[in-house]
């Protein structure tokens, strides 16, 4: 089986952001940076599913500056067989359908019976370049992944959706699946594994090679979170807790009275 896994290299979410001097990104000089958590669950399900099968190759794809190459390495050290970076400075300024296409366009010469990407990207949340990578490419998106089976030539998914409800579906390869966290428990790469991804492939693109879409979305700009005012937390019993939001609400509204 010939499987492809998608991921993304973000700011690890505990650095301090500041806004660009474009006024449309923040700052990346200082920023740590660290595999999507989404792709991660995707990366461990995809060197499962080689394991599973044995008789499989398994390629992972990120888009981005030589920095990326960082989280190549660490999914070669996981299990995955060879890497593609496609060389992008300016990734952060395209938009979903642009990343899409740009996977799409080396996908469709390639014949993968299963895409795995993660569910979202932690710094954008958008949601869209795995679903955009399905229909580019005509076969079946599953999405937000909670569990994963493959057998006979088809792969099964149950989903989580609002309000407690799940979801099993089903379809043929090829196929294309977006992981939601909770799918598995993504493994350390062990120090033999770290030395061993050394010497796998890692192969390089320009992004002008595949990429021939033009930018549907725009960023006018970035800004902070609007402050609001803090919050109040009330602790006891629900008898007492009863009594002060009373309280507090008739201290309020005397307040806007006056």
């Amino acid at each position: 089986m010939n499987i492809l896994v998608c991921i993304k290299q973000v700011p690890d979410m505990e650095s301090r952001f500041k806004i660009a001097a474009s006024g449309t990104w923040f700052e990346e000089s200082d920023l740590a940076w660290r595999i999507n958590e989404y792709d991660e669950f995707a990366v461990e399900q995809a060197v499962q599913l080689k394991e599973q099968l044995g008789d499989s190759d398994l390629t992972v794809l990120t888009i981005g500056p030589a920095r990326v190459k960082e989280a190549l390495k660490k999914s070669l050290a996981m299990g995955c067989d060879r890497a593609l970076h496609v060389v992008d400075d300016a990734a952060h300024e395209k938009d979903p359908f642009q990343i899409a296409s740009t996977i799409a366009a080396f996908a469709k010469e390639k014949s993968f019976d299963v895409i795995f990407t993660g569910m979202q990207s932690q710094d954008r949340g958008s949601g869209q370049v795995g679903v955009l990578v399905g229909e580019l490419l005509n076969i079946p998106a599953l999405t937000t992944a909670v569990e994963f089976a493959c057998e006979d030539g088809a792969v099964t998914v149950r989903r989580e959706l609002e309000g407690g409800l799940k979801a099993v579906v089903k379809a043929q390869t090829p196929a294309l699946v977006t992981c939601q966290l909770g799918l598995n428990t993504p493994r350390y790469p062990t120090l033999p594994n770290i030395m061993k991804a050394k010497k796998k492939e890692l192969l390089e693109v320009p992004v002008n090679d595949l990429l021939n879409e033009e930018s549907r979305l725009t960023a006018l700009s970035l800004t902070y979170p609007e402050k609001k005012g803090s919050a109040l937390i009330l602790e006891g019993e629900i008898s007492d807790l009863v009594d002060k939001v009373i309280g507090i609400l008739k201290e309020k509204t005397a307040v806007l009275a006056k």
